[in-house]
């Protein structure tokens, strides 16, 4: 398209330098037609939209095709004409064109005829209202590229954002992002928006009313705050954490964030939610981190305590000590097998009770077909079964992984005792990780090891010496003997002890 500059450009040549038209368009590389228009008039024409055009064969079907296109309107949304269906229809009247020219023909007419839509400008009190919705990204955890799920809430006052990831869009997930938004916010929005989520929505009945999953509702009967849903397919009524879930996705996610673990990734989005709090927004002359601050004063307070955000389900223990969730099977203590126990699951971890007590926790794998153990369920039983050590899965996976001084201690072990009792004793030793943390053991065993003290006595009296904090010594009080104030410490010299013996 040329442009003011292309005109003035010809007229500078043809009126002033005293071109023509040839010359001109072979300097500068304009059509002559161009050239001539440039001449009379001083600035190209303003673009003028064309009328949708019907040709000569076209021309007489264009009021039926027009009907038809009224008619589909009236019909149900998956059953309307296409464009395939109103030619197919006309041909049979007698037209005697292209399909395309109708396709074409079709699209201007619904581009000319389509009802622009409009939003109403809104505005929320503070504390009163947010949004939730999801959204996925690529990142590299661990190594291996892998895609997530976000949780994304948004309080409509002060703008601020939250964002979560996880691993799925489970119910566990979807209460624990609440959980943690409610933390991270210090208060809970009165109300709070949705898109009909399964997790949230059991069935959609008339206008805004839904029946709401149990779940959910005992969630909110906990928290106290009120739901509200958009109209089906109408997500744009929550349009402002749609958008945040897009700034999510090209800053928070860009670039691929490299991580180890699901808690380095959410460490990294917490910061840059605060981070982002320091923002400005269009129109307000307070930081979004100032209006926080007046839309915690507004919101419902926070429990003493948070929902327990997970499934429950009965389990029972099998001969291996093991329970199953979603094909994969979690170690439980050797004296639960063949109980009957309860099983938690949340978005990141398992937990096993007994009655009301926790007997085991693991990291919740999201593999399929995978044992998870913890060695020490089953050293009770090892401990009466030592011929078995070296077979033991759980204890060959520990194996490759515990410190070296564990290996060196077992060898010294077998060695000064008969290799069983050995065994027995090092199983004894490693019992200890039920009470003491793994990093005071190891610097017992290896300590034990350094001061030629193998065996399972010397490890206790190792652990006792650094669970003993020594008494710092006291400074003494000397305003009563002030000669003695001033007085510097003095290095021992042992060598008077040895002038003494030789007398």
């Amino acid at each position: 398209m040329r442009t003011v500059e292309d005109f003035l450009k010809i007229r500078e040549a043809y009126f002033k330098e005293k071109k023509s038209i040839r010359a001109i368009s072979r300097k500068y590389g304009y059509g002559r037609n161009l050239v001539r228009k440039a001449i009379v008039e001083p600035a190209p024409l303003p673009y003028k939209k064309r009328e949708i055009g019907t040709g000569k064969v076209l021309g007489p079907y264009e009021d039926r095709i027009k009907a038809l296109l009224l008619e589909s309107e009236e019909l149900p949304k998956k059953q309307r004409f296409t464009a395939n269906n109103i030619y197919k229809q006309i041909q049979k009247e007698g037209y005697q064109g292209s399909a395309g020219g109708v396709h074409n023909y079709i699209s201007r007419y619904r581009k000319e005829t389509r009802i622009k839509q409009a939003y109403l400008p809104l505005a929320f009190e503070p504390g009163e209202d947010a949004q939730v919705d999801w959204g996925e990204a690529v990142v590299v955890i661990q190594g291996k590229h892998q895609k997530v799920q976000f949780f994304t809430m948004r309080l409509n006052y002060s703008k601020v954002r939250f964002v979560m990831a996880f691993p799925f869009q489970k119910q566990e997930a979807f209460l624990e992002g609440h959980i943690q938004a409610f933390r991270f916010l210090k208060g809970i929005p009165k109300r709070i928006t949705y898109d009909n989520l399964k997790t949230a929505v059991f069935r959609i009945l008339e206008g805004h009313n839904r029946q709401e999953q149990e779940a959910f509702l005992t969630f909110r009967s906990y928290y106290l705050f009120e739901s509200f849903y958009c109209n089906p397919g109408e997500g744009h009524e929550k349009g402002g954490v749609e958008n945040d879930v897009g700034y999510a996705q090209r800053n928070f996610f860009s670039p691929i964030p490299q991580v180890e673990s699901f808690e380095e990734l959410n460490l990294h989005l917490q910061k840059c939610c605060q981070e982002n709090m320091e923002r400005s927004v269009w129109g307000k002359k307070e930081t979004v981190s100032q209006l926080w601050q007046i839309d915690r004063k507004n919101m419902l307070p926070l429990p003493s305590r948070d929902y327990p955000a997970c499934k429950t389900k009965p389990v029972k223990v099998n001969p291996y000590s093991q329970v199953v969730y979603e094909t994969n099977r979690y170690s439980v203590p050797v004296q639960f097998s063949g109980r009957q126990l309860v099983l938690r699951a949340y978005s990141f971890w398992i937990e096993v009770l007994y009655l009301d007590r926790i007997v085991a926790v693991h990291p919740r794998c999201f593999d399929r077909q995978q044992e998870i153990y913890d060695p020490i369920h089953y050293l009770p039983l090892l401990k009466q079964r030592p011929g078995a050590f070296q077979y033991t899965v759980p204890i060959k996976k520990w194996r490759k992984e515990w410190p070296k001084a564990y290996e060196e201690f077992l060898i010294r072990l077998q060695d000064q005792e008969n290799p069983q009792q050995g065994i027995r004793e090092f199983i004894s030793i490693l019992h200890l990780h039920r009470d003491y943390p793994a990093e005071i053991l190891e610097q017992a065993v290896s300590a034990a090891l350094h001061q030629g003290m193998p065996n399972l006595n010397g490890v206790l009296y190792q652990v006792r010496r650094q669970l003993e904090s020594t008494p710092a010594a006291r400074q003494m009080d000397l305003t009563m003997f002030p000669k003695l104030q001033h007085m510097e410490p003095q290095t021992v010299d042992l060598h008077a002890y040895n002038r003494l013996l030789r007398g």
